[in-house]
């Protein structure tokens, strides 16, 4: 073979090499905008090149981990942001539960100040007021004792959605720390094990 053609089919392979390795940045590119998942295959497959290639090419080797590890850090940070937003909304929550809980447990107390200070007043009345006005105090107290009952079980149901909420969280706690243990394990398989 004549120098000139060797240096011709060098030529020839460079530039072929080139654009596989175009079409390989190009096929990455519209892998990442279509959120495909990047592996060997699909990259191969989008850019018309074989599996072979990618893998005995350094350039595209170094283009298709780079492409990888990029992904892989995109999707950790998606998944952390994911739960911080749903931590945070536990969060929330469980803070305003807690909030409410306390507003009612302060209401019941002054209701239950109040039923004392007007059983007081009912004993006095009753000792100085004719029967009609302590049949109006009777029916308030009755009034007054069954708001009560009403603010016991409306405390009772806040006690219990508070306890709901940490529940959830702790739950979402769980879920979370699985969730960031699955993630570094995907972060650090080998290349060959996306064949």
């Amino acid at each position: 073979m004549r120098p000139s053609n060797t240096a011709a089919a060098i030529a020839a392979r460079r530039t072929q090499t080139k654009e596989k390795l175009d079409r390989v940045t190009t096929a990455i590119g519209q892998l990442r905008r279509d959120r495909g998942r990047l592996t060997i295959r699909a990259i191969a497959e989008r850019a018309d090149v074989s599996s072979t290639f990618l893998y005995e090419n350094k350039d595209a080797r170094a283009l298709v981990q780079n492409a990888v590890t990029d992904s892989r850090s995109r999707h950790a940070a998606a998944g952390q942001a994911e739960h911080e937003r749903i931590e945070a909304t536990w969060r929330e929550r469980a803070l305003n539960a807690e909030a409410e809980l306390t507003r009612t447990q302060k209401e019941v107390l002054v209701q239950r100040q109040r039923i004392g200070e007007l059983m007081g007043q009912i004993r006095d009345f009753d000792q100085m007021v004719p029967g009609e006005s302590v049949q109006h105090l009777i029916s308030e107290n009755t009034t007054l004792k069954h708001r009560v009952q009403q603010l016991t079980q409306e405390h009772r149901k806040l006690q219990e959605r508070l306890e709901g909420a940490r529940s959830n969280l702790r739950f979402s706690d769980k879920r979370i720390a699985a969730l960031e243990a699955q993630v570094l394990e995907q972060a650090l398989p080998p290349l060959d094990r996306q064949r």
